[in-house]
């Protein structure tokens, strides 16, 4: 039925499920059409006379409940208005932009439902490019990447979910939070709120399959977005508002405004509305997974049975944990840009949670395996020391592994496949660290050529203090020079890499790391080096120099800081750093 056909008064009726996976109906009434409401769109507005939604009012997860009036198709039940409405009125989104959507062709070669990764490379980017091409892609250099500046990044590109002023908002999606502590559910709101989504803390569904569940989508049935499965789940649940085929539509408005993706969809399975004077809420989970979402649109979300989203499986077993009820954790993962590097600190944040948080002292090691198809498997290291509780899924934000998936996902060579991450945390539950209280230099001045001395004095809770003396060898070609010396841990000094050119260099490149994490490095600035195709040349000569920069074009060796390291080891981790000052004496002739 066009908008034009309605009229204040009309009497209908809509379908959602209450419970289970079988849609209801409920009674609706037009009070009325809010024109333009959106480009090119307008906006019904109805009364739910029904026994439970008189209670509920409007509902997240009723989102893409179709709205019937004299038989014929109205809309999809989609948005309300702001926290503390008293009585059960909706916005309608009318059907004629939804079936638009549900009829958009995908893309041609729109490679995440086309499968076949890696494809041939793309174009390589130009040096130094900032802004990429998608806008879900984080703009950072590759090799770069940072969990939270993308979460910035995404939460700048959603004016509506940042906008709580707005007195109409839709439904927001509730994404169902299941098998994650209290931690972990504060860090997935923080970072999934701002994309238009609800986490709550409710189930989402295992690996299982309901055999009991409809074996397609129908009008008015679940339809939900598995971001997770397994013992850990992430679950956003909707409404299907209208089935052509293999293809439905639903929700009525986007669940991020992602435009042609490619996300795991499934049948959804309501337990129960819980009614909230804030705004009430549908409780479910996966029944059946089926096919993918394809659109996510301004009107509608499109999911197509006929596809399949690309996920990868990621376990992680913890180690030293003695007598925790469960130690190996199993989980698919969907992949996306952004949401899997968020969705992967998730997890483990949620197994430590689960299995190994502690009010003591711990020293953990996460060994990662990330296999990248057609380009084999990485082995990945983090650890730390927690002076009284474990990492959370905030800090492992900033691990290893999130970086490198974050890095390659968003590398702008090629298309990846990610085919599997395998984690092993161990946890030992002592305080292997001592810290650095601060540093004397006994020699402030030396001739070139000669070492210079640095006590440092070292702090550790159950051995008091002790003191180390380092040697620093000072080359002659520092000769008449102040030359500032760092002492920083094992585990800060990363050796100089080139920039990436490929995602081979890219995946080279997340493997390099200190070799000896347990101790101290004493460095300083050389000379000048270069990078250049994935090498790195140090202490060249300024002649050296001149002769590698380009004549007839822009292109050319990246200059680098050339370090001077010496590694002195220790039988536990050292935390803190310190800087000299050491002047160079000028050899005497």
């Amino acid at each position: 039925m066009p908008v034009e056909e309605i009229k204040d008064g009309m009497k209908g009726y809509g379908l959602t499920v209450f419970k289970g996976t079988e849609p209801e109906k409920f009674d609706i009434e037009v009070v009325g059409v809010l024109h333009n409401f959106r480009p090119g769109q307008e906006l019904i507005l109805v009364r739910t006379p029904h026994p439970r939604l008189n209670i509920t009012k409007n509902v997240r997860g009723m989102s893409g409940s179709p709205i019937y009036i004299d038989g014929r198709l109205v809309g999809a039940y989609a948005y309300s208005w702001a926290a503390f409405q008293a009585e059960p009125v909706a916005g309608v989104t009318p059907i004629a932009p939804m079936l638009t959507e549900m009829r958009r062709p995908i893309p041609p070669g729109f490679w995440p439902l086309e499968g076949g990764a890696p494809l041939p490379k793309a174009a390589p980017p130009p040096k130094k490019r900032a802004l990429l091409d998608a806008p879900d892609r984080f703009r950072g250099e590759p090799g770069e990447y940072d969990l939270e500046k993308h979460a910035t990044q995404m939460k700048e590109r959603m004016p509506v979910a940042a906008d709580p002023s707005r007195p109409l908002v839709p439904a927001s999606t509730p994404l169902m939070l299941g098998g994650l502590g209290d931690r972990t559910a504060a860090y997935v709101r923080k970072v999934f709120g701002p994309l238009g989504l609800e986490p709550l803390q409710a189930g989402g569904g295992g690996l299982a399959v309901d055999p009991n569940a409809p074996q397609h989508y129908v009008n008015g049935g679940g339809l939900g977005v598995s971001l997770v499965r397994g013992d850990v789940s992430f679950f956003g649940l909707g409404t299907v508002t209208h089935v052509e085929g293999a293809k439905n539509c639903g929700f009525g408005h986007p669940m991020m405004e992602a435009g042609v993706t490619a996300l795991p969809a499934a049948i959804g399975r309501v337990h129960w509305i819980f009614a909230s004077d804030q705004h009430s809420s549908k409780i479910g989970e996966s029944a059946r997974p089926l096919g993918a979402l394809v659109q996510d649109r301004q009107s509608a979300v499109v999911v197509d049975e006929s596809k399949t989203a690309p996920t990868f499986p990621m376990t992680v077993e913890v180690k030293g944990a003695v007598g925790a009820p469960k130690t190996r954790w199993v989980t698919e993962v969907a992949e996306e840009r952004f949401m899997t590097p968020s969705l992967v600190a998730s997890v483990l944040g949620s197994v430590v949670e689960a299995t190994a948080n502690e009010r003591r002292d711990v020293t953990w090691k996460l060994k990662t395996k990330l296999t990248v198809q057609g380009h084999g498997t990485l082995e990945l290291e983090d650890f730390g020391i927690a002076t009284g509780g474990m990492p959370d899924a905030g800090d492992f934000g900033g691990s290893r592994i999130t970086r490198t998936v974050g890095d390659v996902l968003n590398n702008p060579w090629e298309h990846p496949r990610i085919e599997r991450i395998e984690a092993e945390l161990s946890v030992e539950y002592a305080r292997d660290v001592v810290r650095m209280r601060n540093i004397e230099l006994l020699d402030p001045v030396v001739d070139a050529g000669g070492k210079a001395r640095v006590r440092v004095h070292l702090f550790s809770q159950y051995g008091g203090e002790s003191t180390r003396v380092l040697e620093v060898t000072l080359p002659a070609q520092l000769e008449g020079k102040d030359v500032d010396v760092e002492i920083v841990p094992g585990y800060d000094a990363t050796p100089d890499v080139a920039s990436p050119e490929s995602l081979n260099d890219l995946l080279a490149n997340a493997t390099r790391s200190s070799p000896q994490p347990r101790g101290l490095v004493t460095q300083f600035k050389v000379a000048q080096g270069v990078a250049w195709h994935g090498h790195v040349a140090q202490r060249l000569p300024t002649f050296a120099l001149d002769s590698l920069r380009p004549v007839n074009g822009d292109k050319g060796p990246d200059a680098v800081l050339s370090l001077s390291r010496s590694f002195v080891p220790f039988d536990k981790f050292v935390d803190g750093r310190g800087k000299v000052r050491i002047k160079v004496r000028p050899v005497v002739r």
